[in-house]
């Protein structure tokens, strides 16, 4: 081994980190913008937000929606969920007891579409808020593009450290394993984020709704594959700062979530997943690589290899919590691992008080 080997493991790590990094942002930008609608006619929406144990939460949801039918699905809450999102005007629905087969949300988002009676259903996660204009341009945009359903990535609001270190990186490594182009083109790939989805209720019925994903993790994904396969004409947009989630709120709440999802996106897109597990591998060689060019005194390379990352990951994060950005990369790689083995041993992983 000598310094000529270095520089070649070098350019090898970092072309692929590279290439990972640009097609992760170009898949993300090249998502439509949801456009800010401000005057039009009155959409015939009904707002569906599934909820369990939201009280700190439910209230914001709520309120993003002044003047709109919104539905609580209220799912065996321990708080005081079903009494906020009362009182900031919403109707709650006390979910039925869990059948078997059915999880949680699947269930509270079926629940509340079966009693709603506008052509369109919106379903917002609890922990979204909006632009009280968020409706009124959602649907107007699914209807001058001849749409049947649009699904949205709002913006992510980090408060805390863990946050502001893990999430933007997750998200880039997501973005690496999915082609906008196919979702949004040919619809090959299905895609959809189910913490702001919109769909027309007639064709959510036809395609079976949350009933036909009872029993999926990721409900979201299931039913864009659904969509596609029965010829909807779909669309995921971005939404800027019409829409925002915090998705969570601690280290614990990050490790779940992820144990949770992250194996089963694998398994659902094998060809996406395998090029976020190649495109985390990569990444994970930062430190090793690091190390061998400064055993060989390689200082220009090292210093190349150790700022590429930073500024290709530096939209994601959106200012110095870049420099977060090795220690997300190996945290999120020993989420990633435990939550393949919790699926591969076939345990269930604790979420919002239940076994999932």
């Amino acid at each position: 081994m000598n310094e000529q080997f270095a520089l070649q493991v070098a350019l090898v790590f970092g072309a692929g980190i590279v290439f990972f990094l640009i097609k992760s942002r170009l898949n993300f930008q090249l998502l439509p913008k949801l456009p800010l609608t401000t005057a039009g006619p009155d959409p015939d929406v009904t707002v569906v937000i599934p909820a369990r144990n939201e009280a700190a939460n439910i209230g914001r949801a709520v309120d993003s929606f002044p003047g709109r039918p919104v539905l609580v699905v209220d799912d065996h809450s321990a708080d005081k969920t079903a009494a906020v999102a009362a009182g900031a005007g919403a109707k709650v629905i006390p979910a039925p007891p869990l059948p078997e087969g059915w999880l949680g949300k699947p269930h509270a988002c079926w629940i509340g579409a079966q009693q709603a009676r506008s052509a369109w259903l919106l379903f917002a996660d609890a922990d979204t808020w909006y632009d009280r204009k968020m409706a009124l341009s959602l649907m107007t945009y699914a209807e001058s593009e001849g749409l049947d359903m649009v699904s949205v990535f709002p913006r992510q609001v980090r408060q805390s450290l863990i946050e502001e270190a893990i999430l933007p990186y997750a998200f880039a490594l997501y973005f690496c394993g999915v082609s906008a182009r196919r979702v949004n083109g040919s619809r090959t790939e299905a895609m959809a984020n189910g913490q702001c989805l919109l769909i027309r209720r007639e064709a959510y019925f036809a395609i079976g709704g949350h009933e036909a994903v009872a029993g999926a993790i990721i409900e979201d994904a299931e039913l864009a594959a659904l969509a596609n396969a029965k010829g909807l004409k779909t669309r995921v947009v971005r939404a800027g700062h019409l829409a925002n989630v915090r998705m969570y709120d601690s280290f614990g709440a990050i490790l779940r979530g992820f144990e949770k999802n992250s194996f089963r996106f694998l398994l659902a897109n094998p060809l996406g997943g395998m090029q976020v597990v190649l495109a985390s591998a990569l990444l994970t060689s930062y430190l090793p690589v690091l190390a061998l060019l400064g055993f060989f005194e390689q200082w220009q390379a090292m210093a190349v290899f150790a700022a590429a990352p930073l500024v290709l990951l530096a939209p994601w994060y959106g200012g110095v919590g870049v420099l977060l950005a090795p220690l997300a990369i190996y945290l999120f790689q020993l989420i990633a691992l435990k939550g393949m083995f919790t699926v591969a041993l076939g345990r269930r992983v604790e979420w919002k008080g239940r076994a999932v």
